[in-house]
């Protein structure tokens, strides 16, 4: 079979399907079409998990309800099959075509042209997956849960040739990339701009908290305070940069105060210039509000939840706070990711401190329910 043969049949192949809300995944044979125009067909290598993956396929009513569905939107593969075979890419569920006018405008990474995707399809409204005779579903723009995925060429990053034949990076690492960290990474650098000398909080200590911690630390703030309920956390956050840890566990004996008032304890009453909610808990996004400095003090949220409205002070933002939210931490993936991938290779960032599980794709609810254990942070798929 001749090359041009291979890359237009349909593979065979597995993955991981959730068939319904609160199902459990199932690795199942699947069917995976050739690509179309501005399509590639991806050899998934790794991928790993994001809480958003616990939404989707546990216990979301609201976010993302489409099934049956492949689950995984972090990960690393190789192309298959069109544009520069063996190139070594990351997906994205963000795109920038850097010609709409959000892309130019230097405000938004919003794409007009290629926007986030809750079609859970490809560009075209089809899908190029299928089992027992079903369409199948992505989680956003792909499904890294599948040994091979077609996904538009928009929300592909290439990695450097370089990285991978000089080692600088190990490739595991590289699907770490695709969602969380960056997220956490890009809302300080790209959302908040965050000044030097700044005063930070970062609620939630995940991957994408931690994230925030790099970020803020690389941007030059002096003070980056840390709040998670894991006491297993404060060494984690240390070793991205965090300068205080709170658990505020440890703290109800004291009129179980707020997380807001014991940011502002560690302050001087006054609060932090940035907040960062990266839990995605409903009540911790006016918490974050109020941790924030009186006039000029901004709450970020970058946590994702099933929850679609919240209670807010609306005192607190009558009094010059900034509540905002963000998509993917800001980043826009033809300007930004480059600058990230090279850190990565520099090794400015500790992605190996982020590793703390591993297991193979027939593992999959082994996975899912790792990541919901106190003590995990990333657990890394072996396609």
């Amino acid at each position: 079979m001749s090359e041009t043969e291979r890359h237009s049949q349909v593979i065979t192949c597995k993955a991981v399907v959730c068939w319904g809300i609160g199902e459990a995944g199932k690795v199942e044979e699947i069917q995976v079409e050739p690509p179309k125009a501005s399509e590639v067909r991806v050899k998934m290598l790794y991928a790993s998990l994001c809480h958003t993956d616990i939404l989707i396929s546990k216990k979301a009513t609201q976010l993302l309800p489409l099934f049956p569905r492949v689950l995984g939107h972090e990960g690393v593969g190789v192309v298959e099959s069109i544009g520069e075979e063996g190139d070594m890419v990351i997906p994205t569920f963000v795109s920038e075509c850097q010609e709409c006018e959000n892309c130019v405008s230097g405000k938004t990474n919003m794409c007009l042209k290629y926007p986030l995707s809750f079609t859970g399809l490809m560009p075209d409204g089809t899908s190029r997956m299928s089992a027992k005779g079903q369409k199948l579903y992505h989680v956003f723009s792909c499904s890294t849960c599948s040994e091979y995925m077609v996904v538009n060429v928009n929300y592909l990053v290439k990695l450097p040739p370089n990285m991978i034949t000089s080692g600088s990076f190990p490739l595991p690492h590289a699907s770490f990339l695709s969602c969380g960290f960056s997220t956490g990474f890009g809302a300080p650098w790209k959302e908040a701009k965050l000044e030097k000398g700044s005063t930070v909080a970062v609620i939630g200590l995940g991957a994408v908290g931690l994230g925030a911690v790099e970020g803020a630390r690389v941007q030059g703030a002096a003070r980056i305070i840390g709040i998670d309920k894991n006491d297993k956390k404060r060494e984690k956050g240390k070793a991205f940069g965090m300068t205080d840890f709170i658990n505020p566990d440890h703290h109800h004996h004291h009129h179980h105060k707020s997380v807001s008032q014991l940011i502002k304890d560690l302050t001087a009453g006054m609060g932090v210039d940035y907040c960062f909610e990266c839990t995605g808990f409903a009540p911790f996004i006016n918490e974050a509000l109020e941790a924030t400095k009186l006039g000029k003090g901004t709450a970020i949220v970058i946590g994702t939840s099933n929850i679609t409205s919240v209670q807010i002070n609306s005192l607190s933002l009558l009094c010059g706070r900034t509540l905002k939210g963000s998509m993917f931490g800001g980043l826009k993936t033809k300007t930004d990711f480059p600058l990230i991938i090279q850190k990565c290779m520099n090794k400015d960032m500790q992605l190996d401190q982020l590793l703390t599980h591993q297991v193979p794709l027939v593992d999959i609810n082994q996975a899912l329910e790792l990541l919901k254990h106190p003590d995990c942070v990333k657990v890394l798929i072996k396609i």
